[in-house]
């Protein structure tokens, strides 16, 4: 991604209302996101790898994967962090509202790629942990789903592949 080009405002919200658009049982329209541009995206940066330090036993920390964490929100004009809420004992199971955030997430990619944006879906153990939650502001309700990174494609760099097993690997039709 060409970190050095903006994603103007009303892009985004319309990659956002694309989202928004996404089936939700109960109409509950579980999907959070919260958007990181400009400078923004090094105060994520920076939070990510506190947290990190935090929540990573001193046993299990690497510190090519704590870099990475750091220097992804950099690299991409825009990153998003994205939550489902789920009210414990609701009409509306868990896996609902995960799935409707998923789908809120596929619209927003899609639209993304509609408007000449590439992009990736990363989910980071921490960028998937209560405690970023609770660092957005989100409050136990909110399970997190990850990070999209969007941007414009450098100029002259072809999109990198994303090859898929035969879709027969994957479907079964039932005539009768």
């Amino acid at each position: 991604m060409d970190a050095s080009r903006e994603v103007g405002r009303d892009v985004l919200l319309e990659l956002l209302e694309d989202a928004h658009r996404a089936p939700t049982h109960g109409l509950t329209q579980p999907w959070r996101f919260q958007v990181f541009t400009g400078a923004a995206r090094a105060r994520l940066a920076d939070g990510l790898q506190e947290l990190y330090d935090r929540v990573t036993p001193p046993a299990s920390r690497n510190e090519e994967k704590r870099a990475k964490i750091g220097a992804a929100p950099r690299l991409a004009p825009v990153v998003i962090a994205v939550a489902a809420r789920v009210v414990p004992g609701g009409k509306i199971p868990e896996i609902e509202e995960v799935a409707a955030t998923a789908c809120a997430v596929q619209n927003l990619m899609l639209s993304a790629h509609a408007n000449g944006l590439g992009g990736y879906w990363s989910t980071p153990a921490v960028a998937m942990s209560a405690e970023f939650a609770a660092w957005l502001g989100l409050d136990e309700t909110h399970r997190m789903m990850g990070l999209l990174y969007l941007g414009y494609p450098q100029e002259g760099k072809p999109p990198a592949p994303s090859p898929r097993d035969p879709l027969a690997a994957h479907v079964v039709f039932y005539a009768e």
